[in-house]
């Protein structure tokens, strides 16, 4: 199964990019992952937060295939113990062809977005910037993987 994380907006925090850069390495060593970033919105000072949804869900509709599982970063979403979350991981590897984690822009998802979806994941119900929530879920994909082969990076 091929997983990918898309997000809107580059990282611009070195720091930050370091640590995904790490873990994107590390997650590839158990399975197809990459990061491809949709460009940030240019001139959005005179749009609506709509419109801008609406702007940002064209870019991320015409990078999805329809064979795509597609899986919302939300705040609204389920929330996992790392544990369930490698075995929805694990099942998804057994039935799904793609996996596609979407992180959306400063306001969310376009409803059609969220019509395209088959899940919605919420990492915390506190709220953390988008450069930030980046690392903290590749590293969640890769301790989800270490589980899945019995690895000892998780402690339970």
């Amino acid at each position: 199964m091929k997983t990918k994380l898309l997000v809107v907006g580059k990282t611009n925090d070195k720091n930050i990019t370091k640590g995904i850069d790490d873990y994107v390495g590390r997650v590839k060593h158990y399975m197809p992952f990459d990061i491809e970033v949709i460009p940030e919105l240019k001139n959005t000072k005179s749009l609506t937060q709509s419109n801008q949804k609406e702007m940002e869900a064209e870019q991320i509709l015409k990078r999805l295939q329809p064979s795509d599982t597609v899986v919302l970063l939300d705040e609204h979403g389920k929330e996992y113990r790392s544990i369930e979350f490698a075995r929805w991981i694990e099942k998804q590897q057994q039935t799904a062809r793609s996996l596609v984690f979407i992180i959306g822009g400063p306001y969310g998802f376009a409803d059609s977005v969220y019509e395209r979806s088959n899940a919605k994941l919420s990492l915390s119900k506190m709220t953390f910037s988008h450069q930030m929530i980046r690392l903290l879920f590749v590293e969640q994909i890769y301790r989800a993987c270490t589980i899945i082969k019995g690895e000892p990076y998780h402690h339970e």
